[in-house]
């Protein structure tokens, strides 16, 4: 195929998995009408509509469908085929492309950022940050990290970062001496909670768990943000508004300072900290080289 029939087929598959013209567009840095012509073009092409547009989104036929399946892995290999030619000399070269959650991007990844990019500086990076679990081959990504989704057969899961983390509770001081601090979590009904809210539309839960007994609580918020501006939602109750739920290490320096006080601390749930996911068929050098620098990071040291 020519380059601009295979450019086609790359946004192609970018609106398939973001189901819109926009959202792909945000994604490959074009203008949503650039991506709206290059699809349209491909289908005249072709002879046959890929996707169904709607007024509130964009699906893909039957025929989409089936396109999207057969040359996404094979664009990728094709791209892994590429940066593997390029990395045939002593330094790893091209590009990684990484598909993350927000939540990692706070005090994880930028510090194995810093040290991938110093031991492979002709390496490029580029981030995607965005909190839905995708398809990362479709999205044209070579990894993604995220924490506990069911992953597909052929992807492997490398933990990166803290084996565990915790879902932790706080409040200032200022709060908590106009209001009774709670001894049980269903004491926190009728406290002023600060939220946070999923791109999808959905509340991060709030979860307790101690010995046997787990659960969750859906207080209404006081006060509800994005979850990529959480630190607006810890500040939040540094200034007094209420109770914040978010993970541990983001509050710690705060306990630490004094602007913020544990609430229900016997009640917070550890989890597994996050991992890094890809496809066992696709592993160009720069992804191998930043797995490599992963588990090196993790090796303990010589005795």
């Amino acid at each position: 195929m020519e380059a601009a029939r295979l450019d086609s087929l790359h946004i192609f598959l970018a609106v398939a998995d973001a189901r819109g013209f926009r959202a792909a567009s945000k994604q490959l840095g074009l203008s949503p009408s650039t991506v709206s012509e290059k699809i349209a073009d491909l289908e005249r092409q072709l002879g046959a509509p890929l996707l169904t547009r709607t007024t509130r989104s964009v699906v893909p036929t039957e025929a989409g469908r089936a396109l999207a399946a057969r040359i996404a892995p094979l664009l990728a290999e094709a791209r892994a085929a590429l940066q593997d030619a390029a990395n045939s000399q002593a330094d790893v070269r091209g590009l990684l492309r990484l598909n993350v959650t927000g939540a990692v991007m706070v005090d994880i990844l930028p510090p194995l950022l810093d040290r991938f990019l110093n031991l492979h500086p002709h390496v490029r990076v580029e981030i995607v940050v965005e909190d839905r679990l995708v398809d990362i081959v479709a999205a044209g990504c070579d990894a993604g990290i995220r924490y506990g989704e069911h992953l597909a057969k052929d992807m492997i899961a490398v933990p990166i970062g803290p084996r565990e983390q915790a879902l932790a509770y706080a409040a200032a001081p200022a709060y908590l001496a106009r209001r009774p601090a709670p001894n049980d979590p269903k004491d926190l009904v009728g406290h002023d909670a600060i939220r946070l809210r999923f791109s999808s539309g959905a509340l991060v839960e709030w979860e307790f768990e101690q010995a046997q007994e787990s659960f969750s609580i859906n207080l209404p918020g006081k006060l509800i943000i994005g979850v990529d501006a959480a630190p607006a939602a810890i500040d939040a109750a540094r200034a007094g508004h209420g109770i914040v739920g978010t993970f541990r290490n983001w509050l710690d320096p705060h306990f630490d300072d004094g602007s913020l006080v544990p609430v229900l601390p016997q009640w917070w749930p550890v989890f597994e900290g996050p991992s890094l996911y890809f496809s066992r068929r696709f592993v160009p050098a720069p992804l191998r080289a930043f797995i490599d620098m992963i588990a090196s990071t993790r090796r303990p040291p010589a005795a």
